[in-house]
């Protein structure tokens, strides 16, 4: 197992955190979110958080909502030479994920060094619960075709304008929206291959016909489908877990199971965000990678 962390790039940083709460600065808006297992001490003044463009809060009725000061709808942020739109969700989410920064950079490497890329050949990635996209936009910049599926048409259309802005318009994305079990089964009965698949597994999740998705019914299901969508020699996988309960070690024995016969390296552990001018960690998730040999 292993802890890999990020303090953030030009455009992110994790200013604090503690007392149930993360302040972070996307881009040119400082934002401060609830985190449930940030339940240590802050570090930063309440003069500090008091700057926030916008805070995410419950009412007495415990009803969620963004209290903003002048907050836009939607603003551009960068990686390297990705750009995408941040905004905040009714669901405390900004459609960016920032610790997934370093599996950008790692799967941006097997992608370079693969045998594919080098024969001439461009790479097919498989993107499950794809979300708003920016994984698809870094392997489609590399070259890649990319099939992107999501449950979600507005995650589908803001993935899209992230394309649009990124510049990226050209390159051979195809856009599923589809409930991600019957798409894999259906790929797997066309004899459709994939050299590399991502996934981000929600805990729950319903399809676009109100399929029920259940990490722990599903998710087995789905390795194993898996399993059979890729090439003869593929890439990597890379699976990333949030708000489970359970261990990456759980990942990484499923991920073993499922790839029983093919070479490679798993790694497997806590992706974490580390704070600005500080070495504390916050964990956001686990994960669990393949990169076959």
């Amino acid at each position: 197992m292993k802890t890999i962390s990020t303090s953030g790039w030009n455009d992110y940083s994790l200013l604090d955190s503690g007392d149930g709460y993360r302040l972070e600065q996307f881009g040119k808006f400082r934002l401060s979110r609830p985190d449930p297992q940030a339940i240590w001490s802050r570090k930063l003044p309440e003069s500090e958080w008091r700057k926030s463009e916008a805070a995410f809060l419950k009412d007495k009725k415990e009803k969620e909502y963004w209290q903003k000061k002048q907050t836009p709808t939607k603003w551009i942020m960068r990686y390297k030479d990705i750009s995408f739109y941040a905004k905040l969700t009714p669901f405390k989410h900004t459609g960016i994920f920032p610790e997934q920064h370093l599996q950008w950079d790692w799967m941006e490497d097997k992608i370079r060094n693969s045998s594919q890329l080098k024969s001439g050949q461009k790479p097919k990635i498989l993107n499950l619960f794809a979300y708003t996209g920016i994984s698809s936009l870094i392997a489609a910049k590399n070259n890649c075709e990319v099939t992107h599926v999501d449950a979600s048409s507005p995650s589908i259309a803001w993935a899209r304008e992230n394309q649009t802005l990124s510049k990226l318009s050209n390159k051979p994305i195809r856009w599923i929206k589809e409930d991600v079990l019957k798409y894999c089964q259906r790929e797997l009965k066309r004899g459709h291959r994939y050299d590399a698949i991502i996934m981000d597994p929600p805990i729950y999740g319903h399809g676009p016909h109100s399929e029920v998705w259940d990490f722990y019914k599903s998710f087995p299901i789905l390795l194993a489908l898996c399993r059979g969508l890729l090439t003869k020699k593929p890439i990597f996988i890379i699976i990333n877990a949030y708000a489970i309960s359970a261990s990456s070690l759980m990942l990484e024995n499923m991920l073993a199971d499922s790839t029983q016969g093919i070479n490679g390296t798993i790694e497997s552990g806590e992706l974490c965000l580390e704070e600005k001018n500080s070495s504390r960690l916050l964990s956001t998730g686990i994960f669990s990678r393949i990169a076959f040999e």
